[in-house]
């Protein structure tokens, strides 16, 4: 009776022992996952793959392709993926996160909390990594330093910190300080009048701002409306402009300082359809896939007659549904002139919905001409180079972290089936509620 609890003690510490010895030359098997049986598109442009293999070891792939090509190590877990699509989680390359709570947003509403909330509304839907714009504080800083493991299962993030408003050279190149001591992973600014109603950052001013950034090696995203600023913000040294050209059709001169300078355009067209799509009830309301995670509460607040009234008479709504016809004619002439197009949105801020607003955006860029393949390639793996994280996310590679989505239905058969969305992987974790 006294010595049988020691033995078996004893005996506990020496499997243990063993189980410690063995695991410095290989991890456990629960380490490893393997999804079998699924058509796989990886988001590199490449002919899908017919029963696909992905084998994931610590939240990363270490190894993809057909059953015949990929061989499985005993003993792993297994998910039979068998008649589903797969695909790269989607990345926004413009978004916000942190600043909005229901229709208000501002700074006072940035906590942890609300940071790791979106970034999961965002998972759930779909999009696995996002690039936040803008109005972001310390916590999203702690938030994106925490993403680096194996166990992660919401939404990665990036960040620009607070955009930089300065008007003079001095005031901006100390915001650009304020924002690398940070350590934000691209620096934002403005070059825009509002349609005429404000104005616009100085050449001067975001000169200075470009060329403090760089200092920093941060590189610097541009929003911006007009064809002539995009040519002189890339003439600068802009590295990502945020948005699309809405004001006239793009010319060869345009296309061909971004080839030149190899800079991605990210158009955004859902930010146009937000302006004026309240005007009357968006038929979105009635889509189950968007009533999954939509707040009842917000709907009625945005159904309000009163709240349509204005939207139908303001004319920034009127003017940017007329942009939205430019912005989509310049995208096609972008895609066919050989400019990268790197996805997003600009969804985050009020009634601009995190994740679903992901879906209209390709259903958009669809309309707009572009082919189901290139819209996947621009929301994964081009986004992913884009914004300097083609090593690590986009496509289903090995070496990259294990963020993907399954599908019931071809998304190359129409863009619009990313909406049969029936689970979501993030560090071949399975995203909660998706």
């Amino acid at each position: 009776m006294i010595f049988r609890p020691i033995f078996h003690l004893l005996f506990l510490g020496v499997v243990l022992a063993m189980v410690g010895c063995a695991s410095e030359t290989a991890p456990p098997l629960e380490d490893i996952n393997v999804f079998s049986g699924a058509t796989i598109i990886d988001g590199t442009g490449g002919n899908p793959i017919s029963d696909g293999v992905i084998v994931v070891r610590e939240g990363r792939i270490e190894a993809i392709g057909s059953a015949n090509s990929v061989q499985i190590p005993e003993g792993a877990q297994s998910t039979d993926l068998s008649g589903k699509i797969v695909v790269p989680g989607l990345i926004n390359a413009h978004g916000h996160v942190g600043e909005t709570k229901g229709l208000e947003a501002g700074p006072q509403h940035y906590s942890e909390e609300n940071v790791k909330d979106q970034l999961g509304l965002y998972a759930r839907y779909g999009v696995t990594t996002v690039l936040s714009l803008g109005g972001d504080q310390q916590e999203g800083i702690q938030v994106r330093d925490s993403q680096s493991t194996p166990s992660l299962d919401r939404a990665r993030l990036y960040v620009a910190g607070g955009i930089v408003t300065a008007d003079t050279p001095e005031a901006a190149r100390k915001q650009v300080d304020e924002n690398a001591a940070m350590k934000v992973d691209f620096i934002k600014i403005r070059v825009d009048d509002n349609l005429g109603t404000g104005k616009k950052m100085t050449p001067e001013v975001y000169q200075a701002v470009i060329d403090q950034a760089h200092q920093h090696n941060i590189p610097l995203a541009a929003h911006f409306y007009y064809l002539e600023d995009g040519k002189a913000l890339l003439r600068a040294g802009a590295d990502l402009l945020a948005h699309s050209v809405r004001d006239m059709e793009v010319d060869e001169e345009f296309m061909d300082l971004l080839k030149e300078k190899d800079i991605c355009l990210c158009p955004t067209l859902v930010r146009e359809v937000s302006t004026f799509v309240y005007e009357d009830i968006p038929e979105f309301f009635d889509d189950p896939f968007f009533q999954t995670d939509a707040d009842p509460a917000i709907l009625e607040q945005l159904k309000e007659p009163e709240r349509q009234t204005q939207v139908r008479n303001s004319r920034a709504a009127q003017t940017y549904k007329k942009s939205l016809e430019m912005a989509s004619v310049n995208l096609k002439k972008l895609v066919d002139g050989g400019v990268r197009i790197a996805f997003g949105t600009d969804s985050g801020p009020p009634a601009r919905f995190q994740g679903y607003f992901e879906h209209i955006e390709l259903d958009l860029m669809e309309k707009a001409g572009l082919s189901p393949m290139q819209i996947l390639v621009s929301a994964t793996g081009e986004a992913a180079r884009c914004i300097g994280l083609g090593t690590e996310v986009g496509t289903l590679e090995a070496g990259k972290w294990a963020d993907f989505l399954v599908l019931s239905q071809d998304p190359l058969s129409g863009i619009t089936n990313s909406k049969s969305l029936e689970s979501v992987w993030i560090s071949g974790n399975r995203v909660p509620g998706r």
